[in-house]
């Protein structure tokens, strides 16, 4: 009977781990040295209150293209704001925390209310959902007074 229960321990492990790499194998492969990061603010800064300001997005080692657009080592920029990185196996959020560039740009002008903010860049593949391994920049706080 132990054997048996072994068998059956073993057996449900390895389905286990094959789904869940089947549910991996659907994201989209980002080349390992990418880079991404926010040009424009710096971390730190300081910006005016009442007066839009323009965020610019850089990347390296990797092509932009619009959503729906399905190219090797290519994806669209999302601006999360406020936020942490969400989850890297599901379509990312769009919201105002999460702002979406499916059309391919990279640059935004925002306007945030006074206080302290947090901005980081994640890039999604053709449909929204993280590369992997996911393609993030370091995230940056700024000041609005």
């Amino acid at each position: 009977m132990h054997k048996l229960m072994h068998k059956l321990f073993i057996a449900a492990a390895t389905a286990f781990l094959l789904l869940a790499e089947g549910a991996l194998a659907g994201s989209t492969a980002a080349p390992p040295n990418a880079y991404l990061y926010i040009g424009w603010p710096t971390d730190g800064q300081v910006l005016p209150a009442g007066r839009p300001f323009k965020v610019w997005f850089g990347l390296r080692n990797m092509g932009v293209a619009p959503k729906d657009v399905s190219f090797p080592n290519t994806g669209h920029h999302h601006l999360l704001i406020d936020t942490d990185l969400p989850s890297p196996d599901q379509e990312i959020p769009s919201d105002r925390n999460h702002l979406h560039f499916g059309a391919g740009e990279t640059e935004t002008t925002l306007e945030l209310p006074p206080g302290r903010h947090t901005l980081q860049l994640l890039m999604g593949d053709d449909k929204h959902i993280p590369h992997n391994p996911p393609v993030y920049s370091r995230k940056i706080t700024i000041t609005v007074r």
